[in-house]
């Protein structure tokens, strides 16, 4: 294995190589989509950006086992011999993606023991690329980014654009009442664990389902920025479980967890 700050910009352009080949189709006059197992859409992007994805880190890393959105069906007794691997989510967002917002993500981790130590987030159609590795920082483009929104801005929240139930308008009405000025934006994909890493929001609760390649690469940002990923309990969010769903989660700046945990039941 290489060390990890050389193979971060590999990764970044691995990223934003399979972001191109997903520009591609966005940029048709007509998306192809049809429904997965679970009823989650998948388009011809999805695929593009897995395979070419697949075939980078392969070559980049040959014998480090990869999965992927795409590849998710991988039975716990294989995957749990794995002390490191990529999780990857090559579109995130592909809701996001089909209905045209710009707000998708190509998500790429490298997992270590249950946590991820690298994480590449790229949004092709805004041209961004938010990076870290652990114990080196992280960065928004070449700029390092801090979880530390400032001090005299009202309560910032991001929350999601197409998955947000009941229990989150109930935590935000919570927050309302006890903090009274509260500005809450909608985003798409692992954005919004982006807008917390470099101090956009000070909070980003998560209650609807996710899985695993959702956060892992945007987990990783975060806490190299200074804040936290924790579920309700406060305890960081784990990877590689039998289960690849995520139990509900908060993802807070520095300093900002005692905004939420009095909150939830």
């Amino acid at each position: 294995m290489q060390d990890l700050a050389d193979l971060l910009p590999h990764v970044s352009r691995l990223a934003e190589t399979a972001g191109q080949a997903i520009l591609e189709i966005y940029r048709q006059d007509q998306i192809r989509v049809r429904d997965k197992a679970d009823s989650s859409p998948l388009t011809e992007a999805d695929l593009a950006a897995h395979h070419l994805i697949l075939r980078g880190l392969q070559d980049l890393t040959p014998g480090l086992p990869v999965l992927s959105e795409e590849s998710g069906g991988i039975p716990y007794p294989e995957r749990q011999q794995w002390r490191q691997f990529w999780l990857v989510d090559p579109l995130d967002g592909t809701r996001e993606f089909i209905g045209r917002s710009g707000q998708f993500t190509v998500n790429i981790a490298l997992v270590e023991a249950g946590i991820p130590i690298l994480g590449v987030v790229h949004a092709p159609a805004l041209g961004l690329t938010y990076r870290a590795v652990q114990r080196l920082g992280a960065y928004r483009g070449d700029q390092p980014i801090r979880a530390r929104p400032p001090a005299q801005a009202p309560l910032q929240v991001v929350a999601s654009r197409s998955h947000r139930g009941p229990e989150t308008e109930q935590f935000l009405e919570r927050l309302r009442r006890r903090y009274g000025s509260l500005e809450v934006k909608s985003v798409g994909s692992a954005l919004k664990l982006c807008l917390v890493a470099e101090g956009s929001a000070h909070l980003y609760p998560r209650f609807d389902p996710t899985m695993e390649w959702d956060t892992a690469a945007a987990h990783c940002i975060v806490e190299q920025a200074g804040g936290s990923v924790t579920d309700l309990k406060g305890d960081p969010l784990r990877y590689n479980k039998p289960d690849l769903h995520n139990p509900p989660f908060v993802a807070a700046a520095a300093d900002a967890a005692q905004l939420w945990q009095e909150l939830v039941p």
